[in-house]
């Protein structure tokens, strides 16, 4: 089991005082906190490496190291070959990159498939395409009890004109972790690419894109302990093929030509940081091997984790369910809760979720309130014009005695 106080220790934002007084930080979906490992390798770069690319200087050296280094890192955090690896500003920003090159394969009546349950980074990107191309959109229903997608529903939509199936590996509203592996299969099975938004998912648990054989796979490092860099997975024959924009001195390299202009690279430097930190959590708690590969690692740590994130979900959600007026949106029964992340959004009665938040926050515990850019999903449980969801979303690093303190708050509202 993960030693939570050691691992606390390494995270400097958790043992600061704010407004005088420690923070509970449950706002892990909207971004994590950082390692002291990845605050010091920011530093490290701009000290010791600053500066632009391809140079025959020491500095520039060491720039094309950090970005070899951060790319072989997402890698294997992926399950992916280094030159399937697009680094950018964000999941969205490359979503919609990757949008501006699909519309040259998307004719009118052509069919995108997406999930009612999605983000909007992984909604408005595709919605925008098939207006563009004059594409038509079907969408897949969720159950509005459980929060899960509608399986049967799903399998209407996707036709034999079918080119595109977008998916939220898990939602960053309810927590539901969806059957991507099933709904690849599907949209393999019409000839559509597929599209995976891993977002939320990254943090809790290993992502391996040759195992589920998505075309496309994205992610933010700052939703798994790192900086604000956006992370994207192509299959390299896509990847080589797609129309890129670009300037014209990159190339077509992969994956420089989809990499438009100079990249974050103290961002990348605390990228592969944060990606050895998680895999340092498999040698001292996953039984891996120091010699192992960072594979290996990394899939001996999510192991530990995610055991550990049951424990607080069963903590959460146990508690909140004898909480009067709060109901819990998404999968509460106690034999699924494999099939969430310790994301978990309410509502309760008699008070708003803005009044929720603000009487945490009074409290120093950090909830979002709101929709969270799940704008279609609060829409669809009738949330979206009365203020959305206290979303409660928790990593590795929270506790236990947090969640009593958080549901404690809440009960006496």
């Amino acid at each position: 089991m993960l030693n939570v106080h050691a691992i606390r220790a390494q995270f400097p934002a958790l043992n600061e005082l704010y407004n005088g007084r420690p923070a509970i930080f449950f706002d892990n979906p909207g971004g994590t906190q950082v390692p002291q490992r990845v605050i010091d390798a920011l530093v490290d770069y701009l000290t010791r490496r600053n500066a632009n690319t391809h140079g025959l200087f020491e500095t520039s050296r060491r720039t094309d190291e950090t970005i070899d280094q951060a790319r072989q890192a997402a890698a294997d955090l992926l399950g992916a070959e280094n030159d399937e690896v697009v680094f950018g500003a964000n999941m969205t920003s490359l979503t919609f990159h990757l949008a501006r090159s699909l519309a040259a394969e998307i004719r009118p009546g052509d069919e995108i498939v997406l999930m009612r349950a999605d983000h909007d980074a992984n909604v408005a990107p595709w919605l925008m395409l098939a207006e563009d191309t004059g594409a038509q959109v079907n969408w897949v229903d969720l159950d509005t009890e459980t929060c899960t997608l509608d399986m049967d529903d799903l399998r209407t939509q996707i036709t034999g004109r079918t080119r595109l199936v977008a998916v939220g590996y898990a939602s960053n509203a309810s927590g539901t972790i969806n059957d991507v592996q099933t709904i690849i299969g599907l949209a393999q099975a019409v000839g559509a690419y597929t599209f995976v938004d891993a977002v939320q998912y990254a943090p809790h648990g290993l992502i391996d894109v040759q195992a589920l054989g998505c075309d496309f796979l994205a992610c933010s490092a700052y939703k798994f302990f790192g900086p604000h860099v956006g992370v994207l997975y192509g299959k390299r024959e896509h990847l080589q093929r797609l129309r890129a924009y670009r300037v014209r001195p990159a190339g077509e390299e992969l994956p420089g030509k989809w990499e438009n202009g100079t990249k974050n690279h103290e961002g990348l430097a605390g990228v592969a940081a944060a990606i050895d930190y998680l895999a340092d959590l498999g040698v001292h708690y996953g039984g891996a091997a120091v010699s192992a590969s960072r594979r290996e690692k990394l899939a001996a740590a999510w192991r530990e984790v995610a055991a550990y994130e049951q424990m607080l979900i069963e903590r959460l959600i146990e508690g909140l369910e004898v909480i009067p007026g709060v109901r819990i949106y998404g999968v509460t029964n106690r034999y699924d809760w494999e099939k969430r992340v310790a994301t978990v959004s309410i509502r309760k009665e008699g008070a708003t979720p803005e009044q929720l938040a603000a009487t945490l926050a009074a409290q120093n515990i950090f909830a979002w309130n709101g929709n969270f850019y799940a704008y279609e999903f609060s829409r669809r449980l009738g949330a979206e014009p009365n203020g959305g969801f206290l979303r409660l979303g928790l990593v590795h690093y929270n506790t236990l005695d947090e969640i009593d303190r958080c549901l404690r708050v809440l009960e006496r509202m």
